[in-house]
């Protein structure tokens, strides 16, 4: 399997957004998207590069897998 590695937002956006999640509200430069079966919501910053770490912390709040992510990074590249 591939490693996480960095990605722009749009990305990011592209994935949670294929994973079912829906824009919600933007504070600042922090998108917010949400999901009904998601207990909390997910904020995306609006970062050239997202971090690693802040990627695996939104998966684990989205309760997606790595082969998820992957399949959904397929699509939006």
């Amino acid at each position: 399997m591939p490693r996480i590695t960095p990605v722009h937002w749009k990305v990011l956006e592209c994935i949670f957004v294929e994973a079912g999640f829906v824009f919600k509200n933007q504070v600042g430069s922090h998108r917010v998207y949400e999901k009904d079966d998601c207990l909390r919501p997910i904020v995306i910053p609006k970062y050239t590069e997202i971090d690693v770490e802040i990627i695996r912390g939104l998966m684990r709040t989205a309760k997606m897998d790595r082969e998820q992510y992957f399949e959904f990074l397929r699509k939006c590249k």
